[in-house]
């Protein structure tokens, strides 16, 4: 069986997965796109010699039979409404971040996913995929630490343009580290503080950079996030595990070594695409194979979307405060009991 994908938003990430679905990974087939932008979707439909309907919104594209999952790559604040209507129409549904650009807006899809019956929705939280991670978790879920009592980590960028303002740092940066490290340790989040270190002179004026985050868990692990978006130097992901018996870190992307003018060095990855296209490419393939042998997803669900945009908002809200904030979450659905994403990846 091939899946038949429908493409809701035909910019840049959306060809890269379009490309993704077509070239790398097996199993699936582009069935259907549409675009704000018209003549965005017929051209990716030309630059990808794709056999598939072009439509003028969601709604029509919906209704394509040939449409069995929705691919939903659009501006951040239509996925709410696209992933609503997908959900009500039995497709299933990969998601790009955020699941929606609120708290509530995720809610209702997690409400929606459940009246349903059954797991439709996956978003895109690709790092649970990475080799490195997977193997620190495999780690710290057969104890080989013990008990994790501190996370040190760090997300660094090159550098960032006009358009990224304070908030980004929380909701488009640490957004990652919010769900990579929930998945980790497999707590929820108790509080979240910000605090701001020297500024670099490389950051424009609008925006604080660097900035330290400090989590708390429910069970008492304290993390401390470095968010350092104008470094200079790379793009930079950085992830240690201190337990009980051991430490667990997150190993070095391997590049080519080189010795050059008296220096034994490396490369350092300049992009997140570069760093994490395997991922990208193991979270398709995982979501396609998922949905044909086992009827539904089994990677970040619909609630890992809720509990990342809680924690969010919490994080913007400490941002403005200095304060620890409270992160305040209800019990974990029975419905998202059914199969856990630590249970599967």
């Amino acid at each position: 069986m091939t899946l038949g994908f429908g493409v809701v938003g035909t910019g840049a990430i959306g060809r890269e997965h379009i490309q993704r679905i077509t070239k790398v990974v097996s199993g699936a087939e582009i069935a259907a796109v549409t675009d704000v932008n018209q003549d965005a979707a017929k051209k990716a439909v030309e630059d990808f010699n794709l056999r598939a309907s072009i439509y003028e919104d969601d709604t029509a594209l919906l209704k394509d039979e040939n449409v069995e999952a929705v691919l939903v790559t659009s501006w951040g604040p239509a996925h709410e409404s696209t992933v609503l209507k997908a959900v009500e129409a039995g497709k299933f549904v990969f998601v790009e971040k955020p699941l929606a650009t609120t708290a509530e807006g995720c809610m209702r899809i997690v409400e929606a996913e459940q009246k349903h019956g059954k797991r439709l929705v996956q978003v895109g939280f690709m790092r649970r995929y990475d080799s490195g991670y997977r193997q620190m978790k495999e780690a710290i879920d057969n104890n080989f630490i013990g008990e994790p009592l501190m996370i040190r980590c760090a997300h660094r960028n090159r550098e960032v343009g006009e358009s990224y303002t304070q908030d980004m740092a929380i909701l488009d940066t640490l957004i990652h580290e919010i769900d990579t490290l929930h998945w980790l340790v497999g707590d929820d989040y108790k509080s979240i503080q910000v605090t701001y270190p020297k500024k670099t002179k490389n950051a424009l004026e609008h925006l604080k950079d660097p900035q330290i985050v400090t989590l708390e868990t429910k069970t008492g692990i304290i993390i401390h996030a470095e968010i350092f978006v104008n470094c200079q130097f790379g793009y930079d992901i950085q992830c240690e595990v201190i337990g009980e018996e051991g430490i667990v870190k997150l190993p070095e992307v391997a590049t080519a070594q080189y010795r050059k003018d008296g220096v034994l060095g490396s490369g350092i990855l300049q992009d997140w695409q570069s760093r994490f296209n395997d991922a990208f490419n193991n979270e398709f393939q995982d979501f396609i194979d998922a949905v044909r042998r086992e009827g539904q997803p089994q990677g970040p669900s619909a609630w890992d979307g809720y509990i990342a945009a809680v924690t969010g908002d919490a994080g913007v809200k400490a941002q403005q405060s200095g304060q620890a904030e409270p992160i305040e979450l209800p019990e974990r659905p029975d419905f998202y009991q059914q199969k856990k994403q630590e249970e599967k990846v």
